[in-house]
């Protein structure tokens, strides 16, 4: 006659298998096959430090708050999705960059023919060295807008417009440094 415990000597074991078998999945997926990875992206092992230098605005109007914006919205992503760790110059990706433009312009007309939307364009020069990684380097412009109804003055909507703009410029940048995108 089976014992009354066999049952659940058997239950326990399987249970240990279970979860050494998550244990051990764990354990493979953090260490990963040389690249780490964490919300998708892939940055070499050998890289461990990165930079990001405050972003000059060079274009022919300057908005005051846009160059720390960009710049904080850049380094916060560095440190919020990535394990590396921020240095103030010389990181294995050392990323710099300045504003080149910062226009609005007329779109979409009205029956009237008059403009219905202005569009504030903002576009930066981007540039990433790596001396671990050089293959991963880039010297590139990134352009992104936002449109606003041409009853509204640019004043009363800019602060809004250049917080949305340097969102995804900062998600843009960043794909391209650490998704290689």
């Amino acid at each position: 006659m089976a014992s009354p415990n066999a049952p659940y000597t058997v239950k326990s074991n399987n249970m240990n298998w279970i979860k050494s078998g998550v244990i051990a999945l764990v354990v493979l997926s953090i260490t990963g096959c040389g690249f780490y990875s964490l919300k998708g992206i892939s940055i070499p092992p050998e890289i461990e430090t990165a930079s990001v230098a405050f972003v000059e605005n060079n274009a022919p109007v300057v908005a005051p708050t846009l160059s720390p914006t960009l710049t904080d919205k850049l380094r916060n992503l560095f440190i919020s999705q990535t394990k590396l760790n921020l240095l103030e110059e010389g990181g294995d990706f050392d990323i710099t960059g300045q504003v080149i433009n910062y226009s609005v312009a007329p779109v979409g007309a009205s029956d009237n023919s008059t403009a219905s939307k202005n569009r504030l364009t903002i576009t930066v020069r981007m540039k990433m060295v790596s001396e671990k990684a050089p293959n991963l380097e880039f010297d590139q412009r990134f352009t992104q807008f936002e449109d606003f109804d041409a009853n509204t003055s640019l004043a009363d909507v800019e602060a809004s417009l250049i917080e949305s703009i340097t969102d995804n410029l900062a998600q843009e940048v960043f794909n391209k440094a650490a998704l290689n995108w």
